[in-house]
């Protein structure tokens, strides 16, 4: 990403929430999160982030005041109103929302009201920001967004908690030039372009086998022109599922298309009992982590 983002020449990348998978995180997530922001203050490029459900906003607000010095503005917690950073170019001003993952309770602690669902939910927070609809605006938010009966593509750990109440209608943000969403795995559109979640970086189940993980370049111009481009994220070690028996995997014949360290799913399709098949399997694939 540090290679993209010089290459491309970005002068800021948008964190859309979920920087860790746990509430207390291990060290060495946050070293490695700490050596990345590090870099990109380092070659002057500006970050936006905002915390995830999985996130502790306490823990990632720690230090944000601090860290604005050097343009990493981190929002992990919603205090009732939306943060504001505002930027200019050539074109004029261009102002970034921050909108870290919320729910009815977070929303009707704050602003002394009953809401039940998500929709609600966001509907009152954003209700509090006089947007300029003359200028550009950008929405960094971490919600389960969907459009119509349209519903974003899900993974297996995501299918479990989401869906019913959760969900918030993307005609919420039609004010916006532009919605960075985190929270989906995959990436993908939400009703219009101009609505997206990055997705994850990596593959992190079995169930995004066939993901194509990319960062999305947004290129703001004047009002109602951004140009959108995903350059592919291409991972040490893939992710695959294959299904074939012992005799096709003892062969060889399919480690001329399949890396020998990918970690994989496989299901071994043999009529006879195979005798400890996990060592004879990862003789042939080292990180195989599902047999069947």
């Amino acid at each position: 990403i540090i290679k993209i983002a010089k290459d491309e020449n970005i002068s800021g990348i948008i964190i859309a929430g979920d920087v860790y998978d746990k509430t207390v995180p291990p060290i060495e997530a946050v070293d490695l999160a700490d050596e990345f922001l590090t870099k990109l203050v380092e070659e002057n490029i500006s970050i936006y982030m905002i915390s995830g459900n999985h996130d502790s906003p306490e823990r990632l607000n720690f230090g944000s005041r601090i860290m604005e010095k050097n343009n990493l503005f981190i929002c992990g917690e919603y205090d009732g109103d939306l943060r504001k950073i505002v930027i200019e170019d050539e074109y004029g001003k261009l102002n970034i929302y921050f909108l870290p993952y919320i729910k009815p309770s977070i929303v009707n602690n704050k602003l002394g009201l009953e809401t039940k669902t998500y929709d609600e939910s966001v509907k009152e927070a954003l209700k509090v920001i006089d947007i300029d609809v003359e200028s550009r605006n950008i929405l960094i938010a971490h919600q389960f967004v969907t459009f119509g009966s349209t519903v974003p593509e899900l993974s297996d750990s995501e299918t479990k908690s989401l869906g019913g109440i959760d969900n918030v209608d993307a005609s919420i943000f039609d004010k916006f030039d532009y919605v960075a969403l985190g929270h989906i795995h995959k990436p993908q559109k939400i009703g219009r372009e101009v609505i997206r979640y990055s997705g994850s970086p990596l593959k992190y189940s079995f169930s995004e086998c066939n993901h194509k993980k990319s960062v999305c370049i947004v290129d703001f111009k004047e009002k109602n022109n951004c140009e959108i481009k995903l350059v592919p994220l291409i991972p040490k070690r893939d992710m695959k599922h294959l299904k074939t028996s012992m005799e096709d995997l003892k062969s060889g014949n399919i480690l001329s298309s399949i890396p020998s360290d990918t970690y994989m799913h496989i299901t071994l399709t043999d009529d006879e009992e195979v005798i400890d098949a996990i060592s004879k399997v990862r003789e042939i694939f080292k990180n195989v982590m599902v047999l069947d």
